[in-house]
């Protein structure tokens, strides 16, 4: 009779670990976009929608700086949920709202951006990329046009004391003519309309002069990105629209602040004496002018933001 081989009992299976799902890793930020605004709430609005369509959104923090607006600025904020804000109690000028900026901004690149400016959804994207690829290049730019996609005239050359003497006069600056058939084209002074940079040549100026209140700052950046034998390069291919403001102030203040900023920036460059004449040569014609409230700015050293210290 045959023997039954008992059979050994199955093992019983281990139940199937699902593996817990793994959160996305934060994308890195590398762009901070700073905005320096006065009164420009719908200006503000547009810009940073602009900036929120951009490709790269989640590799850029977007930082606005308000200097003492007394307009519905603080709407902004709440309405845009990718926009920092921070609030000054007064207006102490552009040149040190851009510092505060700049020493809050966490990233490697900075993109120094007009509310009056609205990008595309590539422009930063491709500055970036041409920044990166460009050893030489300290400083990129977008080909800024109007509404009616027509080049907009804000470019310029290196500043010298006639066009210093002409902007401090009121008159409209003299813009370059841009081949905009070449892939780039090297520029003296672009302003900071829409300005990408990297963040170490500022920190390596020791920021930006505080010397300067509303005015200059920015050329005093372009003159030490050229005195760096580095180049400001515009690329006709990349845009961003530009929306024509309203005037700047004409009062005494801005007016003492631009010819005081204006002999700041040629004694820096031009050496003193040439800082002493310009604004001897601005104090001479406002007592020409028979303009004292002038004259007494003048010879005060009276900036924007000097009364609010």
């Amino acid at each position: 009779m045959a023997q039954t081989v008992p059979q050994k009992p199955k093992a019983a299976l281990a139940p199937e670990v699902k593996p817990e799902p793994q959160e996305p890793k934060p994308v890195e930020k590398k762009i901070t976009a700073i905005l320096i605004t006065r009164n420009q709430a719908a200006e503000l609005r547009r810009a940073v929608a602009a900036l929120e369509r951009s490709t790269v959104l989640e590799q850029m923090d977007i930082l606005a700086v308000d200097c003492g607006s007394a307009d519905d600025i603080r709407l902004v904020g709440d309405e845009h949920p990718a926009l920092t804000p921070l609030y000054l109690p007064d207006d102490f000028g552009s040149t040190k709202a851009l510092n505060i900026a700049v020493r809050t901004a966490k990233t490697d690149l900075l993109f120094f951006l007009s509310p009056d400016v609205e990008v595309s959804p590539d422009t930063v994207e491709r500055l970036v990329e041409r920044l990166e690829a460009s050893p030489d290049t300290a400083a990129v730019c977008p080909l800024l046009v109007d509404e009616q996609g027509r080049p907009a005239p804000l470019f310029q050359g290196v500043p010298s004391r006639e066009t210093l003497s002409q902007a401090c006069a009121g008159a409209a600056p003299q813009p370059l003519s841009l081949d905009t058939s070449q892939e780039s084209v090297a520029v003296g002074y672009p302003g900071r309309y829409a300005l990408l940079v990297r963040k170490q040549f500022i920190i390596a100026m020791n920021y930006f002069d505080e010397r300067f209140g509303e005015y200059w700052a920015d050329a005093d950046l372009a003159m030490r990105i050229l005195r760096a034998q580095r180049k400001i390069r515009v690329y006709p291919t990349v845009r961003a629209v530009w929306r024509q403001p309203a005037p700047p102030p004409d009062d005494t203040v801005h007016s003492s602040d631009r010819i005081l900023g204006a002999a700041h920036l040629l004694s820096k460059y031009d050496g003193f004496f040439a800082g002493l004449t310009f604004q001897l040569s601005a104090i001479l014609g406002a007592l020409g002018r028979f303009n004292f409230s002038l004259l007494g700015a003048l010879l005060g050293g009276k900036r924007l933001g000097s009364q609010a210290n």
